[in-house]
């Protein structure tokens, strides 16, 4: 008998050269990774069914590590080693993390990216985002049974260079190669277009836990062009739980003493502001160390109190359309993106700015992931239909310091890319030989005002009289948003050029020193991993087993039954004390070869009552 090989439309139709590939939301509050399978995208549960990896890692004494809802569930009893909302340190420095003193964590000073004392001592935030990454890497690889080909991984619109470079830093550290960044309303305009075939010119308002983005997109035909994109990379679904704190601790006449006291609030505040989404009112049961309150919360308490956060969110909607220059009414719909779209006050906004009710019906937690996945599965090669083009745009405009500290850009913000711009400058005085060359990003026209990128000096030029020399300076943006500059004289051909590495990225030695760390944990991370998967298999083997004794115990004799349980109750007795997964395997191979004779009988029970009352003849 011959087997007919089956693909799906557009896939490989050799299913062994199909590649995992995964989209991956790095959100500040919740991440979550996705893939396409068997023609859909899908975001992959974990071993209890969750979809939804909280942000959130804690070092422990012993120099482990929990992430995801353990460590979430830590965050008030020891804040000081439980890093949550580490994307909004990605790629910046102390000076730039407004709001730093009400945070519980002890932040270091040091020149470059910021970094957290913790008890398994100096953590960058690329660091910690990297052991969310590998945590959703292993996910897949274990939904899979096989290894990531590549992930597409999402930054907020408005990431700059260095925010880019950081989380690619993050995602070289978890062993996963990127195949692309792509920005978060993009992707959720992926989501939308393919799945509901829209056409026209559309608005992505994604306010996350951490970073709000708005995004203008014309939609035509499978091609998602970015014409403008805006926000606050420091507003999120996080500033509304600390404002709701503020107003429980001053309607109670209450403070926040200590880091775990401020992180039991605003955990509380978290809970309140759900539970105000779907109720009116709410009653907040206070409690600071001895001290206890009620307080009586309204949703027009919480809309007053957060009403600043949310006219920021449309004064960036208004600065977007004017860069788009296109008026509301141009808008033929805005998709919610984020968890935090769900509070009543923001579709309310929305739709009263609009004018029309914004779309909700794909799941807005899920839907950057989901259309991440299905840009993964195109770079990936297993989609080979080829109707999906992405334009996207640089956030920030590129530029080089030229005399007096002022900018001249060269790349102007919401440029789609890939891109390359070159311009022309000359020499400032009479034979001079160099001219170093100052690349900066932003919006402002003072060098002081805008965030520097890289250094580097071209060297060789001819002597001539001032403004002789024709140096061009090229400035080319890949498809990931990231920089490479190069200067050129023309006359002699003389040429110097750099890979953007931003001040606050990490350098080669540090991405290496973090891997030999990776290397020096690898075999107990391996160890933890095989003990977890173990404890899963012994779980499913005692559930089986169990379901088979409830189901037909009548085929057995008392003894053959109590060695079954005897064996079960061993398989329990080892999950619960050992520490050792081939210990634990050996418990669940026992309980297997014990159960044999039983299933056969089981078997043989099944087919005798299927033959029964039936002639041969019939069968």
């Amino acid at each position: 008998m011959a087997l007919l090989q089956i693909s799906e439309p557009g896939a490989s139709p050799d299913p062994h050269q199909r590649r995992v590939a995964v989209g991956i939301d790095l959100g500040t509050t919740h991440s979550l990774v996705a893939a396409v399978r068997n023609g859909v995208a899908e975001c992959l549960p974990d071993a209890q069914g969750c979809v939804l990896l909280p942000s959130v890692v804690r070092y422990l004494p012993d120099g482990g590590r929990q992430i995801g809802h353990e460590a979430h569930a830590a965050q008030a009893e020891d804040p000081e080693n439980t890093i949550a909302s580490a994307k909004r340190f990605m790629g910046r420095g102390l000076a730039d993390i407004s709001g730093r003193e009400k945070l519980p964590y002890r932040f270091g000073d040091q020149p470059g990216m910021v970094t957290l004392h913790t008890r398994a001592g100096e953590k960058s935030p690329v660091e910690i985002s990297a052991e969310i990454l590998a945590t959703l890497r292993f996910r897949a690889e274990d939904t899979f049974n096989d290894d990531v080909f590549g992930a597409v991984i999402t930054v907020p619109a408005y990431f700059d260079d260095a925010q880019r470079q950081a989380t690619k830093d993050a995602a070289q550290l978890a062993g996963l190669p990127v195949l692309r960044l792509i920005n978060e309303p993009t992707a959720a305009a992926i989501a939308y277009g393919l799945d509901n075939g829209s056409e026209g010119i559309y608005a992505v308002y994604d306010l996350g836990g951490g970073t709000f983005d708005i995004s203008i997109l014309r939609l035509s035909q499978g091609v998602f062009e970015v014409v403008a994109t805006g926000g606050d990379s420091a507003l999120g679904g996080d500033d509304y739980d600390r404002a709701l704190a503020d107003w429980l601790l001053a309607r109670a006449g209450m403070e926040a003493a200590t880091p775990g006291d401020k992180a039991a609030i605003k955990m509380q505040a978290r809970a309140l502001k759900e539970q105000l989404s779907a109720a009116d009112t709410v009653e907040a049961e206070l409690q600071l160390g001895e001290r206890r309150a009620s307080v009586h919360v309204t949703r027009s308490d919480f809309d007053a109190a957060t009403r600043e956060l949310t006219q920021r969110t449309m004064t960036a909607v208004r600065r977007a359309l004017r860069d788009a220059k296109l008026v509301k009414d141009e808008i033929q719909g805005v998709v919610l993106v984020g968890g935090s779209t769900r509070m009543p006050q923001i579709r309310e906004a929305v739709a009263e700015f609009f004018g029309r009710a914004p779309l909700t019906n794909l799941n807005p937690d899920e839907v950057v992931a989901l259309g991440a996945a299905i840009q993964a599965n195109a770079l990936a090669g297993n989609d080979t239909t080829g109707d999906l083009l992405l334009l996207d745009v640089i956030p920030l405009s590129l530029g080089i310091e030229t005399m007096g500290g002022l900018v001249e850009r060269i790349v102007p913000r919401n440029e789609t890319i890939p891109t390359a711009k070159a311009q022309d400058f000359t020499t400032f005085k009479d034979g001079q030989t160099a001219m170093a060359i100052h690349v900066v990003q932003g919006e402002r026209d003072l060098v002081a005002d805008c965030r520097s990128l890289a250094r580097f000096e071209l060297r060789g030029i001819p002597p001539m009289a001032a403004g002789a020399a024709r140096i061009r300076v090229t400035f080319t943006v890949d498809a990931d948003g990231l920089l490479n500059v190069s200067a050129r004289e023309q006359g002699s051909g003389v040429e110097a050029r750099i890979e953007v590495k931003p001040s606050y990225g990490l350098s080669d030695e540090q991405i290496a020193r973090m891997l030999q760390e990776s290397f020096n944990t690898a075999e107990q991370d391996i160890k933890a991993r095989a003990l977890t998967e173990a404890r899963v298999d012994a779980e499913r083997m005692l559930a089986a087993t169990q379901s088979a004794l409830d189901a037909d115990a009548a085929l057995l004799a008392p003894a053959e039954r109590a060695e079954i349980d005897a064996l079960a109750a061993t398989l329990r007795e080892t999950m619960a004390a050992s520490h050792d997964a081939a210990v634990i395997e050996a418990a669940v191979q026992a309980l297997a070869k014990g159960t044999e004779a039983f299933a056969a009988q089981r078997m043989n029970e099944g087919i005798r009552k299927a033959l029964s009352g039936r002639k041969l003849e019939s069968i």
